[in-house]
């Protein structure tokens, strides 16, 4: 009897818990999605390329973006760069251009279709101001293209189009990019991102562009990567990618490419 009062009495113990947990307060509950976020950058490089080409003439480039993302998938950004190559293209006892800045105007929507795949599409206007790369180009360096990606897990796939001459370059209007790349996280905040690129430029030709691009999250906010960038430029046209202000500079030669990036 003993023995039967002592597990009556245990079960009760056991139900009068179960009730109390059915009775306490539930969890609180998770903070609702915001209408849209905001994120803003600055950083540093030790040289900005471009589709395998030096904007910067192979020195380094402050750079800096603001985006709006919308719950919705829409977004709006702006990024900028300061850069050489406009200034370069000057003809030595000839016509001279200016645009020591480039601006990025882009918007567009991302959107997923399975846990798998996902896909983005946008419009983007790359903005010197106040180029006057015309006077030796007889075209405006501002560009505009629009572009698709679709992503499937680690893979990205991504073709833009440009609506105008392609920076600068006469009759290159139509001109193409294919940016294939791949995103490996290794943990602890380490990544590795291999890319391989083809630029098709109206009525010239196509080139190919490459990178291999190690990141590391430093945590509240910083990043830095190391990025090997380099293009068959030479190889495939025979000459040098050179410009007339930055001298014999092969802009689109094999570098080594050093960042660093505060996001707030």
């Amino acid at each position: 009897m003993k023995k039967h009062a002592i597990t009556m009495a245990f079960a009760g113990l056991a139900l009068s818990g179960a009730a109390l947990a059915q009775t306490a307060a539930p969890a609180a509950p998770a903070a609702p999605e915001p209408e849209f976020t905001l994120a803003y950058n600055v950083g540093l490089v030790s040289e900005y390329r471009y589709r395998g080409i030096s904007q910067s003439a192979r020195d380094p480039a402050l750079q800096g973006g603001i985006d709006y993302t919308h719950k919705s998938g829409f977004y709006l950004g702006t990024w900028g760069s300061t850069i050489q190559w406009i200034k370069d293209s000057s003809i030595p006892a000839g016509p001279s251009a200016k645009g020591p800045v480039e601006i990025d105007l882009y918007g567009g929507y991302k959107s997923s279709i399975n846990d798998d795949v996902s896909y983005d599409v946008g419009l983007l206007q790359y903005w010197y101001a106040t180029n006057t790369l015309s006077n030796v180009t007889g075209a405006n360096a501002n560009t505009t293209e629009v572009y698709g990606a679709l992503t499937y897990k680690i893979f990205t796939a991504k073709y833009s189009h440009s609506l105008t001459n392609l920076f600068g370059t006469p009759n290159s209007h139509g001109s193409g990019y294919l940016d294939l790349s791949l995103a490996f996280d290794l943990g602890d905040g380490w990544s590795v991102t291999p890319h391989v690129g083809w630029q098709r430029i109206a009525n010239f030709g196509t080139y190919m562009d490459y990178s291999l691009t190690g990141g590391k999250d430093l945590g509240d906010g910083w990043s830095a990567s190391l990025a090997l960038i380099g293009t068959n430029w030479k190889s495939h046209f025979g000459f040098p990618y050179t410009l007339p202000g930055s001298g014999t500079k092969d802009l689109g030669r094999a570098n080594l490419v050093a960042g660093i990036k505060k996001t707030f």
